[in-house]
């Protein structure tokens, strides 16, 4: 399963909501203001790094350029438009609003 959020995890639950139900092996994707939850030492940082032990997490490149954000948790992979389009392919996507 691919999970995207695409709000900020300082204006909405999105984020902490998903985390609790990821199962195994699925796939988080942060894109738009999402990106901003894969930033390090934040609140949320423990939390995703938690996550990332049993899960891959990815971040939008684009969104992460257009934000002016460079300072990502270590073991987060940076995708372009081309690897969004491959991550929706493989998995069935489901989006928290």
């Amino acid at each position: 399963m691919l999970h995207t959020v695409n709000h900020s995890p300082f204006r909405s639950e999105s984020l902490t909501t998903v985390l609790r139900y990821l199962l195994p092996g699925d796939v988080l994707l942060l894109i738009e203001d999402g990106v901003y939850g894969a930033q390090e030492n934040t609140s949320f940082s423990d939390k995703l790094k938690q996550a990332m032990a049993n899960n891959q997490v990815c971040v939008l490149e684009p969104d992460l350029k257009a934000r002016g954000i460079g300072n990502l948790i270590d073991g987060v992979k940076k995708v372009d438009y081309d690897g969004f389009v491959e991550l929706t392919e493989q998995h069935q996507v489901t989006s928290w609003l």
